[in-house]
């Protein structure tokens, strides 16, 4: 069996292709994988670290603006489709499965076109423009939110509630060892900052108050991941207003980005993010309480959408980017830290919200698909 998986750019696209193709492999030893991105996504690090193979085309991102960079993309979009065509005739795959990122337009299209069975994976709550224009010609939608469904209808697409599907080892680690892996005490608790794979340069300012704040007290450690961009700055302050961080015992760890994120969420107690869909769904798979700072930017403001829901189910509180700041997000963290009966209700409710079993589900259709193609 072979499968063709297209989805790339951020974490965002790629960690649920990683997941799926790792639970097809589970239930199908020798399946076959190709994974197609392009040369400057996160793809071109992560699919190889995770020993898949992967093949590149050209194609970039389009613009919500006119701009001389989308003239330019619409001549790479179709010279693309040339090139997926070629792809698809050397592979020959019995199922395409895209999960997102403007690579997976071209890919899916065409397979879809040339009669081969083909899954979409929609994490977000309000769905992408890809995957709507995708949906009239795939097979299968695999959803992330139940609020999705309104936006599919009269599509071909057969849509499925799945869940977004996440990495299994999420699941596998422990408080106590993954707390003694970054040199935290397990009774003490920890909160974790991250902006997403590619940082937020909002939460990163605003954590500095949290860091002043925190300093020295002996009840919360910080586990703080700032992205590649704002490092060295967030460095560069913490160090020069003698605020330690990255030193044995000090209770405070700064890191530019995380590979090991799934013992980071396993010491975690609570977390401050962005609302990105895989972020969520790993945040619901743990059942951790957060804070959610939506992408103010993010397409059809889906990220609000996506906080909206976890924040209507009592799993998370949101606060909007334009009314961040860091003595009001330092206020919001120390009041859920001298509530925890909130934060093991907002823990209950996180838990109630996630899909432990969402990329096996996929996996499931994705094989079924295949079977229908070679019956």
């Amino acid at each position: 069996m072979r499968v063709l998986i297209a989805g790339g750019g951020t974490g965002g696209h790629i960690y649920p292709a990683l997941s799926i193709a790792a639970a097809i492999k589970d239930k199908e030893a020798a399946a076959e994988f190709l994974f197609v991105g392009t040369a400057h996504g996160m793809e071109a690090d992560l699919v190889p670290r995770a020993d898949y193979r992967l093949q590149t085309i050209q194609l970039y991102g389009f613009q919500r603006r006119i701009s001389l960079r989308n003239i330019k993309n619409v001549y790479w979009t179709l010279k693309s489709l040339w090139d997926v065509k070629k792809i698809l005739r050397g592979y020959r795959p019995d199922v395409v499965i895209g999960t997102g990122g403007y690579v997976c337009g071209p890919v899916v299209w065409a397979a879809a076109r040339s009669g081969i069975p083909t899954l979409i994976q929609e994490q977000n709550a309000f769905p992408g423009v890809t995957n709507l224009i995708l949906s009239r010609v795939v097979d299968v939608a695999a959803l992330g939110y139940a609020e999705a469904v309104p936006k599919f209808a009269g599509r071909k697409a057969r849509l499925v509630v799945t869940g977004n599907p996440v990495r299994e080892d999420l699941l596998t680690e422990d408080r106590e060892t993954a707390c003694r892996h970054f040199g935290f005490a397990s009774d003490i608790r920890t909160l974790l900052i991250t902006g997403g794979s590619q940082g937020a340069r909002s939460i990163n300012q605003a954590a500095l108050t949290l860091h002043r704040y925190f300093f020295g007290k002996k009840d919360l450690q910080i586990l703080h991941i700032t992205g590649q961009t704002d490092y060295n700055d967030i460095i560069h302050t913490l160090n020069s207003e003698g605020l330690s961080a990255n030193e044995s015992g000090s209770g405070r760890i700064v890191v530019p980005y995380l590979h090991e994120m799934p013992k980071a969420l396993a010491a975690a107690n609570l977390v401050i993010s962005r609302a990105g869909a895989i972020g969520l769904a790993e945040l619901t798979l743990r059942g951790i309480p957060a804070i959610l700072i939506p992408y103010p930017h993010a397409s059809e403001n889906h990220q609000e959408i996506n906080a909206r829901a976890l924040e209507s189910n009592g799993a998370a509180i949101m606060i909007r980017d334009a009314e961040l700041t860091g003595e009001g997000l330092c206020a919001k963290v120390q009041e859920l830290l001298d509530a925890p009966d909130k934060l093991r209700s907002m823990a209950a409710a996180s838990t109630a919200m996630g899909h432990p079993n969402a990329a096996k589900d996929i996996a499931d259709m994705a094989l079924e698909l295949a079977g229908r193609k070679n019956s």
